[in-house]
């Protein structure tokens, strides 16, 4: 019961602040996350039509047979949902309370746009679509945002290196 109660109380709360963005940046300006004196930019080398692409989500998509991303910590959830190239969208569902998602949940290429992707690659635009994707939910304080760094972010960014991934599509939610 203090789940769903919780539940509906994070979603009145994005849906207050999706509608009104003094608020959102109000909240936002206290919620700050961490800053880095560095970036991890690297310029492309080759060109696009010649790229590996992979998608990464923070809107909380995942399988519906997956675990649901954990909304009961206050938190957020530091981990991360892997999703194969060609899984199916009617597969997915989003697990996320801190966005306003009706749009996405009726098309799930809003905030993860795997459909457009295999199109690009169809049409010859990009080289290939990676064979998997990885999603994370995006709202994460505290100590989940450490996990995130020391623990999440590192293994995505392994088997992004270890499939040769070109390039990266960033949604996030």
């Amino acid at each position: 019961m203090i789940s769903k109660l919780r539940q509906v109380k994070d979603k009145a709360i994005a849906r207050i602040l999706t509608r009104h963005p003094g608020l959102f940046r109000a909240w936002e300006k206290k919620s700050r996350g961490p800053v880095f004196d560095d970036s991890p930019w690297n310029p492309l080398n080759k060109p696009i039509k010649d790229c590996n692409v992979s998608l990464i989500t923070t809107g909380g998509v995942h399988l519906r047979t997956q675990k649901a991303f954990n909304m009961d910590e206050p938190n957020g959830d530091h981990t991360y949902r892997e999703i194969a190239a060609d899984t199916d969208v009617s597969r997915l569902k989003i697990t996320h309370n801190y966005y306003e998602h009706k749009d996405a949940d009726e098309d799930i290429n809003v905030v993860f746009p795997i459909e457009p992707l295999r199109n690009l690659a169809g049409s010859g635009e990009i080289g290939a679509v990676n064979k998997r994707h990885f999603s994370f939910m995006g709202h994460l304080q505290n100590s989940e945002i450490d996990k995130l760094l020391q623990k999440s972010a590192p293994e995505v960014a392994a088997m992004l290196k270890e499939d040769r991934v070109d390039a990266v599509v960033l949604s996030p939610a």
